[in-house]
């Protein structure tokens, strides 16, 4: 008894140290990445303003002399994820909430498969099917001259976000005790009334983080945006700018790192484009784990 006592604390040590490492490993893997793309950014601010990179509302980097603004594309990529999470949010969570307590068993069985695929399906397919199919009936919907705008790109992205949300938030619907269901309808509550007023509110938390996560998924995708959204690098400001062609931080760096002149300031460029997003992506993690926080500490 005693070696086999032994052996567990040996063995548990063991398990702590490994998973020790790995979150070290991956903070420091996170901070060469910064670091990686810190120091090649660092190489165009030396002779380019970063605030007029930032605020410049031009992106002309085969101009001479070269212009960086990347507020279009800024613009683009928050108009882009914007239309994503107005149409992927509800119903992600709509979706969830069906499978996790309103669908039959046998329905429920088969619909989880089928979201697993769906998350499975390359970007490029879809870029490829949005670019074939979506992006015409935008074109003739709205008599457009163009079906290439950050409506099409807004629309794959809430797809592609889709499983990510429904899967997390189910199980974190999932997750919560039966004894709330059974306590609620106890009290006299309906179906219904015990799914808003008890079983959402319990699982905020992971609804949240669901959400979260797939607002990082749709700002971080690359490939469907750079197909079907007309790359555009103009000012997403007028209230029909959903209808327009518009360029996001991602489509840029895909469709000009591979064209570039090595360690010139367009080069430089997209690394302080790939340094910028490596930021808003920090952002909305850190906000993703502030609102976990806020809803542990209050249940």
């Amino acid at each position: 008894m005693v070696k086999v006592n032994k052996f567990q604390k040996f063995r548990e040590a063991l398990i702590g140290k490994l998973i020790l490492l790995c979150g070290v490993t991956s903070i420091a893997v996170m901070a060469l990445i910064f670091l990686f793309l810190f120091r090649d950014a660092f190489s165009l601010f030396g002779h380019y303003s970063p605030i007029d990179f930032l605020t410049g509302q031009n992106w002309y980097p085969i101009s001479s002399p070269p212009v960086f603004g990347i507020l279009p594309l800024i613009l683009g990529s928050l108009l882009v994820t914007l239309i994503a999470v107005v149409i992927a949010v509800p119903l992600g969570i709509g979706t969830a909430i069906y499978i996790a307590e309103v669908a039959p068993a046998w329905l429920r069985e088969s619909l989880k498969p089928i979201i697993e695929i769906v998350a499975g399906i390359p970007s490029v397919v879809l870029g490829f099917i949005g670019l074939i199919l979506l992006a015409p009936w935008i074109q003739k919907l709205f008599s457009l001259n163009t079906g290439l705008t950050a409506l099409t790109g807004g629309i794959m992205l809430a797809f592609m976000a889709l499983p990510t949300i429904i899967s997390i938030a189910e199980d974190a619907i999932n997750a919560v005790p039966l004894s709330y269901r059974e306590g609620s309808l106890a009290m006299g509550a309906t179906g219904w009334q015990t799914t808003r007023r008890v079983v959402v509110p319990a699982a905020m938390s992971g609804i949240s983080a669901a959400v979260m996560l797939g607002i990082g998924r749709a700002i971080g995708e690359t490939m469907v945006v750079l197909m079907v959204t007309g790359n555009a690098a103009v000012m997403p400001t007028a209230l029909d700018s959903a209808l327009h062609p518009v360029r996001t931080l991602t489509g840029t760096i895909a469709q000009e790192m591979g064209e570039t002149v090595f360690q010139s300031p367009h080069y430089y460029a997209l690394f302080a484009i790939g340094l910028t997003l490596f930021l808003i992506t920090f952002a909305v993690n850190w906000v993703a784990d502030a609102v976990l926080y806020r809803y542990r500490e209050s249940e």
